[in-house]
């Protein structure tokens, strides 16, 4: 009977475990704690863990790659098969349409300077390329990489996808974490970087944006950017055709769809690869700490960037901008205009920057694409 027991012991997982695998299984823990308990974007966080606990359980295969033994097809893992999605660039454009769907462009429409704050955030981006670049990454890591700064993760798993695939359990983990972190990271450089007065302006009231500037709006912007920069299409592309579902009137059930079922089964697909591609000996590398690093100086920079620009035109306009806007550059909606709101209140409590800072906020959907269209055009 024990000849029995010990063989039966030695079939499972606690047999193998070793000691990566139980801090792999530690962080994921950490992860699911900051998505369930402390509600740091549990939609993203949750999945991503988890994928992250599945694939570091000895044993358990979810990752294996199909194989032919003798002549017969060996079918591989549940999640290995999810994940082509995310490595063929399926996902990240099918959600950036989910993503249009749920934007109103509205703000940045009725404030179009609202596209120079956009970009200014991302200055991350390529600021980190080149730091990325002078550590002696190649140029196609560099820009996978320098991408993590949009804060935007279906964008940074595409252009990994496409330049540095073998860089995407690394580059993925530390976007997603970082969108997922924006309430903690962003902040403390808004107010190290404003004073207490600039904080507490209040901004006047955006003015009302027809039905018909929203319907040319997303077409106007495909046309353009598809002319200008043709790799950026996929991605902006789809977002632009979310988001005329969305404005038509006439597309509802296809809007209901995209902004609800198509992008939550999306989430949880791409969640969950994304997380268990961070299995214990590809994540626990020098390379991945370089990268998490490197991650947090692009997402910093880029709110920096923001938030800079911010207080240039808050100057020019005769202190009629409040600069924690700009902070909002980056790619993580609605997450960086709420922080923006917030930490308006937090000096006047009747300061309501939500709207005015949507502007810049779904302009940084825009300008990451844009930036990862520029990248892969020219290092693709």
């Amino acid at each position: 009977m024990w000849d029995s027991v010990l063989e039966f012991l030695g079939t499972t997982g606690f047999a193998v475990l070793g000691w990566k695998d139980l801090i792999m299984i530690t962080v994921s823990c950490v992860l699911l704690y900051l998505g369930i308990v402390k509600k740091f974007e549990p939609l993203l966080l949750v999945p991503i863990a988890f994928g992250m606990l599945l694939s570091n359980l000895p044993l358990g295969g979810i990752m294996t790659e199909h194989s032919v033994v003798d002549g017969k097809v060996v079918p591989g893992g549940l999640v290995y098969y999810l994940y082509q999605g995310v490595k063929l660039g399926i996902y990240p454009p099918l959600i950036f349409m989910g993503v249009g769907a749920m934007t109103d462009f509205g703000p940045l429409i009725a404030n179009p300077k609202s596209l120079l704050l956009g970009a200014a955030a991302q200055l991350g981006i390529f600021l980190t390329y080149l730091g990325a670049r002078a550590l002696d990454f190649d140029p196609q890591a560099a820009g996978s990489i320098g991408i993590i700064g949009g804060a935007d993760g279906p964008t940074a798993i595409y252009l990994t996808s496409k330049l540095k695939p073998e860089l995407l359990p690394a580059i993925a983990i530390a976007a997603y974490s970082y969108m997922a972190l924006v309430p903690i990271i962003q902040p403390p450089i808004m107010r190290l970087l404003t004073t207490k007065k600039e904080r507490a302006i209040v901004m006047d009231q955006l003015r009302e944006v027809s039905k018909t500037e929203k319907v040319i709006f997303p077409i106007a912007v495909t046309i353009l950017v598809g002319l200008l920069l043709p790799s950026a299409v996929p991605l902006v592309g789809s977002l632009m055709l979310g988001n005329l579902f969305r404005e038509t009137g006439v597309t509802g059930r296809l809007s209901d769809t995209a902004q609800h079922a198509l992008i939550n089964i999306l989430t949880i697909f791409l969640g969950v690869s994304v997380g268990a591609t961070a299995s214990a000996d590809k994540f626990l590398t020098p390379q991945t700490l370089m990268i998490i690093g490197l991650g947090l100086a692009a997402f910093a920079v880029g709110t920096a960037g923001g938030v800079l620009l911010g207080k240039l035109m808050n100057v020019i306009s005769g202190g009629k901008i409040n600069p924690l806007i700009g902070s909002a550059g980056v790619s993580a909606v609605p997450m960086a205009a709420r922080v923006s709101q917030v930490e308006g209140q937090r000096e006047n409590p009747n300061n309501y920057l939500l709207m005015h800072a949507m502007g810049p906020n779904v302009a940084g959907v825009i300008g990451s694409a844009i930036a990862a269209g520029v990248l892969l055009a020219v290092l693709g």
